[in-house]
């Protein structure tokens, strides 16, 4: 399974850039074929940026010349889901045979109602607005979390303690 974490935007140079990044790497060693990932040497779960809207819908194009990937929005309008809920969707695309999955965050003003259509899903992240750059952060660390709960690793403490 291969990840995308896209953005409509310019890529940021800041702090909360870098704990994405912490994130993205732990995911890349976590997925089959990720392995020990520096910071920035990802080839199982990617970050992009794009300008527009448009320039996302147009890679999306070419990978489905490969295999259909299933496009996530980022939309407050999505449906919200626990962190264990989230978990097991994650792994039934996952143990289905996933090959691409790609999460994306829309541009500032929300996205397009064609946008929405082409989508397989939306998701929120809540009922709070976040700015795009933590709402990235906290996207990744979902995404780790997710991996984690479907790995029985500690990282994730449910209610029942």
């Amino acid at each position: 399974m291969k990840i995308w974490i896209a953005a409509i935007g310019s890529h940021p140079r800041d702090a909360f850039d870098e704990l994405a990044g912490i994130y993205l790497d732990r995911i890349a060693t976590l997925l089959p074929g990720g392995g020990k990932s520096a910071h920035g040497n990802r080839s199982v779960v990617e970050a992009p940026f794009f300008r527009t809207e448009g320039g996302l819908w147009d890679a999306i194009e070419r990978e489905r010349l490969r295999t259909a990937p299933l496009v996530v929005l980022l939309d407050e309008r999505g449906r919200s889901t626990s962190s264990e809920d989230f978990a097991k969707w994650f792994g039934r695309e996952r143990d289905q045979g996933r090959q691409l999955l790609i999460f994306a965050i829309g541009p500032g003003d929300g996205w397009s109602q064609d946008s929405r259509k082409r989508a397989a899903e939306s998701l929120s992240l809540g009922p709070m607005t976040l700015a795009h750059e933590l709402a990235r952060v906290v996207l990744c660390e979902q995404i780790y979390r997710a991996m984690t709960i479907l790995a029985g690793h500690p990282y994730h403490r449910s209610g029942s303690r």
